[in-house]
C-alpha cells in the first residue's frame, strides 16, 4: 500500500516510472491507470492468502500435538530450580546463575520467587 501511494505522489508530480523486477509497474504504458487501480486488490488478496496459510499451519501443528511459543519457566524440572536454589543460597547473583544454568536472569528470579511461594 505505501508502493502505492509513492506511485500515485510520482504519478501527480508528472513523473514516470519503470520497474526493473516487476514488468506490469510502468506508467509510460497506455494501461498506467488499470495498473494502478489493480495493485491494491492484488496487495490485499496477497495478505489474506498469507494468512490463511498461517492460520492453516497453525492448525496443522495444533492436530499435531505441537504447542507453540516459550515454554513457561514455571514448568522448569524440579531438579532446576532446586539447583538455582542452591546456588543462591551460596550467594551467587541471579545473572550468574543465570549463565550457570543457561537460563534468563528474568527466568531465574521468576523461578526463585516461586520457591519462595512454595516454601
Amino acid at each position: 500500500m505505501e508502493t502505492l501511494n509513492h506511485l500515485q505522489r510520482l504519478t501527480s508530480y508528472g513523473v514516470n516510472y519503470r520497474s526493473f523486477t516487476e514488468q506490469y509497474l510502468d506508467s509510460t504504458g497506455i494501461f498506467k491507470e488499470a495498473v494502478i487501480g489493480i495493485l491494491p486488490a492484488v496487495a490485499k488478496q496477497e495478505r489474506v492468502r498469507l494468512s490463511e496459510r498461517t492460520i492453516a499451519g497453525l492448525q496443522r501443528a495444533k492436530a499435531k500435538g505441537r504447542v507453540g511459543g516459550r515454554p513457561k519457566a514455571e514448568d522448569a524440572e524440579p531438579r532446576l530450580v532446586a539447583k538455582i536454589g542452591r546456588l543462591r543460597a551460596q550467594g551467587r547473583s541471579n545473572r550468574a546463575i543465570a549463565s550457570e544454568v543457561g537460563r534468563s536472569p528474568n527466568t531465574v528470579l521468576r523461578l526463585l520467587k516461586s520457591q519462595r511461594a512454595i516454601a
